[in-house]
């Protein structure tokens, strides 16, 4: 029985292969953009908010994004629990996109620190929750031969809101001033919630199911082969570190010749050809995952970890050649691009469908944890040693993450 559903549903995708970019996607890559720019705006804003306005230090920025961050991946994973019921993560990803405008614009209002600090978990908690109800809700929307460019298109235009808003921000700031810019922000925020919603009213017909008890359904999700496949990823979050990362790196790299301003300046143009290189890989990254057939997300996944390998040998080597930094910047954009949409388009093939909340929810938490636990390796490891054995010590994670998925692709 269950093969004859899976060969209907392959069926189906190759008949409506062409039409994946129906109005409900659409609506879904636009909240993606949106809230992506909303909450760029508060995020490049903080850290002048909280120490010339609020007289508060680095420590306490540190402390605030790190709480936030954790909450974050709690959140994703009770989020999955959410998800799993069809008419109940309609609901989480509305009143996500929602809570996480408002709450994030407030921080504009706060007149303290603590303020700030519960305003920005409040408001990356809700961001948390809503993430798995949103790419199940993207799941439900398309056949599942175009899950690839699906969610290549999502990533593109989260990519593509994570080089708006800082822009917007700088052009905020120069208008109305920090507090105001962080205000503004509401709105793409609640933009983004009525593209979720048009995008809602666009899908099929909820599932009717007896509602079932909130629970996490962790042994469907990790039996099989979608639990080798999470173990493959798990290595390579653990590698995977923030951006800020690698602009610290080419900041320290360019300043003995160009000065401290101008390296600043320059590395924050490198990242944003990271960010445009992951804007244009992500959808075609997701069109060769959904040609190879049902080994295209695993082996574009082990592609775009690949390129990961070698970002992070170049940011390992020393020098001061701007075009040879910009080399593991463009690798690493293309990269996460793939991983990204890889990684969602192989979870919605082989989560089970009443478990798709749960793994999408254990998804997300792997990546928000693995990349605080990757970060946090290699900022003591940078201070401690050197940035070559930092970076050295992520190729080594790369490497095994590499080994793990091409033994998922083979079985």
């Amino acid at each position: 029985m269950a093969e004859a559903v899976e060969e209907g549903v392959n069926a189906a995708g190759e008949k409506d292969g062409r039409r994946w970019l129906t109005p409900g996607v659409a609506g879904i890559g636009s909240a993606s953009f949106l809230a992506d720019v909303g909450h760029e705006v508060p995020t490049a804003l903080l850290p002048s908010l909280l120490t010339s306005s609020l007289s508060a230090s680095a420590a306490a920025l540190g402390v605030i994004e790190g709480v936030s961050d954790g909450l974050a991946g709690a959140a994703r994973l009770a989020g999955g629990a959410l998800a799993d019921d069809p008419g109940r993560r309609r609901k989480v990803a509305v009143g996500g996109y929602t809570t996480t405008a408002a709450l994030g614009a407030l921080i504009g209002a706060a007149t303290s620190v603590w303020q700030v600090a519960l305003l920005r978990a409040g408001a990356w908690t809700a961001r948390g929750l809503r993430v798995p109800a949103r790419n199940a809700l993207l799941a439900d929307m398309v056949p599942a031969s175009a899950y690839g460019r699906a969610y290549g298109f999502e990533r593109a235009m989260d990519n593509l809101g994570a080089i708006v808003g800082p822009l917007l921000a700088l052009g905020l700031v120069t208008l109305v001033g920090v507090k105001w810019a962080i205000g503004l922000s509401v709105i793409p925020g609640v933009l983004a919630a009525l593209a979720i919603v048009y995008a809602i009213r666009c899908a099929p017909r909820a599932e009717q199911r007896e509602r079932q008890p909130i629970r996490l359904r962790l042994h469907p999700v990790l039996r099989g082969r979608l639990g080798r496949l999470l173990a493959g990823i798990a290595a390579f979050e653990v590698g995977n570190v923030a951006a800020t990362l690698l602009i610290l790196r080419a900041t320290e790299q360019l300043t003995p010749g160009h000065g401290v301003e101008s390296a600043t300046r320059l590395a924050l143009v490198l990242y944003i050809g990271y960010n445009l290189a992951a804007t244009i890989a992500s959808i075609p990254a997701g069109r060769l995952s959904d040609q190879l057939g049902t080994h295209g997300p695993v082996l574009v996944l082990t592609a775009g970890v690949a390129l990961f390998a070698l970002a992070y040998a170049g940011f390992a080597t020393s020098t001061t050649n701007l075009i040879l930094l910009a080399v593991p910047f463009v690798l690493a954009g293309i990269g996460i691009g793939a991983v990204e949409t890889a990684e969602h388009a192989a979870v919605a093939a082989l989560a089970p469908n009443d478990a798709r909340g749960s793994a999408f929810g254990l998804l997300a938490t792997v990546q928000a944890l693995g990349n605080v636990a990757a970060s946090a390796v290699a900022g003591v490891l940078w201070t401690a040693v050197s940035p070559t054995v930092a970076f050295a010590y992520l190729v080594g994670w790369m490497l095994l993450a590499l080994i793990g998925l091409l033994a998922t692709a083979r079985r």
